[in-house]
C-alpha cells in the first residue's frame, strides 16, 4: 500500500502551501516509508508517500501526461495496466515510466471518468485535471483501498487515512455519536460515514469531482443479481470450471509485481486455494505465512503445515496468545481508525508484521471469499431460518440449527431452548430484504446498553435506517434470499470491515 494525501482551495486561488502538504504526508508515511513526492499548482496540491510494487525506479508519484496537465496519484494497483497500456500506445499514447499508475492518466484523456469502467485492481486515486480546473477522487469496486476527506476553511482535504486530515489544525477530531450508534450496529460506520464528526469516505465504487463547478459523489458500479445467470441450465461442472478460470486470472493479475509476492495461509480453503493456484499455474516460489494459536479450539498449524508441505512453500508462522491480542490492541484500533468489537484484526495485525520483517510487501489471502461465496454460517443460519419461519410452530424445524455451528467451541453445549429464543428474534420478518443480518444486527445493538448518558442524549431518537437505505441502494427485494445476503455482507461488511487497508 501506498499513501495519497491533499489539498483543494475550492472557495479562492490561494496557492497550497507546502507545509500542510507534508505534515499531511508525514502522519501516513507508514503506508509508503520508502520516497515522497509533492505537486503544487496553485489552489491545489498532490501528495504521495511510496511502496515501491511497480516500476521501482520510474514510477514515482505524482505522475504527469504528456503534456502536464493531468497530474494523478494513486495508492493501489491496476492489475489490467500491461492490456490498458498496449491499447492507448496503440492509438499515440506516448508513457513516460513503466508504472500501472500511469494508464489512469491516458485514459482519462480519452474517457472522462468513465475510465474506471475498465480499471481492474485495488485503488484509491486522486487527479486533477488542470484545464477543468477540476479534482477527481476515486476508489475501487470493494474498497480495498481507503480514501477520506473533509472541509475545513474552504479546503478539501483528503488523505488515505483520517490521521492525514487531522494533521491539519483546522480539522477537530469528535467523534460523532451517529457512527458509534452505526458501528454497535453493524459493526462498522455505514459506506460513506466515518467515526468522525464532518470526516467522510470516498464510498466504495464512487468517484467525487470538486472544482469551479461545485462537488458531488457518483456510483460508477454496483453487484448486480439482476437477469439470466451466464450459463442458465449448465450442469455443476460447467460453474467450477469458470470458477477457476476466474480464480487463476485473478490471481495470475495479482502476481504482476516487481517485488516478491507472497501468500497467507490458514488450512482453510480460501488461502490454500489461491496459494496453491500460485503453485501450479506461474513459475514462482512461495513464501506462505500463518497464525498458530495457543489455544488448540483455535490453532490450526497442523492443517497449514499439511498444505504448505504439499505445496512445496516456504512457510512461515507466529503464535498469538491472548496478551500479545491485549497488548497490540490498542495498536490495531489507532491504525483501523473506527471502534472494533471484535479482536480479530489483531492477529492479522501480527502476521502481517512478520510479512514484513521477511522483507515481503504483497501477500494474496483469499480475504473475502467466504462473505461473497456464501460460505460463512451466516447465509446457512439465514435458509434455516427461513425454512423454520414456513412453519413457526414446528419443533423438528429449529433442530436444524444444531447443524450449523459443530465446529464453534461451547456451541455444541448451547441449549436447543437457548438456541431457538436467539433465532427467533425477527424470525418471520422474511420480507424483510436484510433478513439474513437482522439477528446479527439485534444482537450486537444490545451492546448500546453501554453508552454513557452523553452519547444517549447525544443520539436523542437517531435512527440509522434512513443511512442503512441509502447505504444499500440498489438492493432488490424481487432477488433470492442468498443474493440479498449477498449483497448486503458485501456492501457492509467486506468494505467497511474486512478489506479496506
Amino acid at each position: 500500500m501506498c499513501g495519497i494525501a491533499g489539498v483543494l482551495n475550492e472557495n479562492n486561488r490561494e496557492p497550497v502551501q507546502l507545509n500542510m502538504l507534508n505534515s499531511m504526508l508525514a502522519a501516513i508515511k507508514h503506508r509508503g516509508p520508502e520516497v515522497a513526492g509533492v505537486y503544487l499548482d496553485g489552489p491545489v496540491g498532490l501528495g504521495h508517500d511510496r511502496l515501491s510494487i511497480i516500476d521501482l525506479e520510474g514510477g514515482l508519484q505524482p505522475i504527469a501526461n504528456e503534456d502536464g496537465s493531468i497530474w494523478v496519484v494513486c495508492n493501489g494497483e491496476i492489475f489490467n495496466y500491461i492490456e490498458l497500456r498496449a491499447e492507448l500506445v496503440a492509438r499515440g499514447h506516448i508513457f513516460r515510466t513503466a508504472s500501472d499508475s500511469e494508464v489512469i492518466l491516458h485514459l482519462y484523456e480519452e474517457q472522462g471518468p468513465r475510465c474506471l469502467d475498465s480499471f481492474v485492481g485495488q485503488f484509491a486515486f486522486a487527479l486533477w485535471d488542470s484545464r477543468r480546473e477540476q479534482l477527481m477522487l476515486a476508489r475501487d469496486r470493494m474498497g480495498v483501498r481507503p480514501l477520506f476527506y473533509t472541509r475545513a476553511g474552504g479546503k478539501l482535504l483528503f488523505a488515505s487515512e483520517i490521521k492525514g486530515l487531522l494533521a491539519n489544525s483546522s480539522v477537530p477530531a469528535r467523534i460523532s455519536s451517529e457512527a458509534l450508534d452505526q458501528v454497535f450496529t453493524y459493526w462498522s460506520p455505514l459506506p460513506g460515514r466515518t467515526a468522525f464528526e464532518g470526516i467522510y469516505e470516498v464510498p466504495p465504487a464512487h468517484y467525487m469531482l470538486a472544482g469551479r463547478g461545485g462537488s458531488g459523489l457518483h456510483r460508477y458500479w454496483t453487484l448486480d443479481f439482476s437477469g439470466e445467470p451466464v450459463g442458465m441450465g449448465k450442469g455443476e461442472r460447467y460453474y467450477a470450471e469458470r470458477l477457476l478460470e476466474l480464480l487463476v486470472d485473478a490471481t495470475r493479475l495479482r502476481l504482476r509485481a516487481d517485488v516478491p509476492v507472497g501468500a497467507y495461509l490458514s488450512g482453510g480453503l480460501d488461502s490454500s486455494t489461491i496459494a496453491a493456484i500460485v503453485r501450479r499455474y506461474t513459475g514462482n516460489s512461495l513464501k506462505t505465512f500463518s497464525i498458530a494459536f495457543r489455544d488448540e479450539h483455535f490453532d490450526e498449524r497442523a492443517h497449514q503445515q499439511r498444505m504448505a508441505d504439499y505445496l512445496g512453500t516456504e512457510h512461515l508462522s507466529i503464535e498469538c496468545t491472548e496478551e500479545d491480542i491485549a497488548n497490540v490492541f490498542p495498536e490495531v484500533v489507532r491504525h483501523a481508525e473506527t471502534p472494533l468489537l471484535r479482536t480479530a484484526p489483531a492477529p492479522m495485525f501480527l502476521l502481517s508484521k512478520l510479512v514484513r520483517q521477511n522483507g515481503l510487501k504483497v501477500v494474496l489471502t483469499g480475504e473475502g471469499s467466504d462473505e461473497f461465496l456464501g460460505g460463512y454460517d451466516i447465509f446457512k443460519e439465514a435458509r434455516v431460518r427461513r425454512f423454520w419461519a414456513a412453519n413457526p410452530g414446528s419443533k423438528a424445524r429449529p433442530l436444524l440449527l444444531r447443524k450449523l455451528y459443530g465446529d464453534i467451541q461451547g456451541m455444541g453445549g448451547t441449549s436447543q431452548a437457548y438456541l431457538e429464543a436467539f433465532f427467533k428474534n425477527g424470525l418471520t420478518e422474511t420480507a424483510d430484504p436484510h433478513y439474513s443480518h437482522l439477528v446479527r444486527w439485534r444482537s450486537t445493538a444490545r451492546m448500546k446498553r453501554l453508552f454513557s448518558a452523553g452519547t444517549r442524549e447525544a443520539l436523542g431518537d437517531y435512527s440509522s435506517s434512513p443511512d442503512l437505505k441509502d447505504a444499500l441502494d440498489g438492493l432488490n427485494s424481487n432477488w433470492n434470499p442468498l443474493s440479498k445476503a449477498q449483497f448486503v455482507e458485501s456492501r457492509l461488511f467486506m468494505s467497511q470491515y474486512l478489506l479496506s487497508s
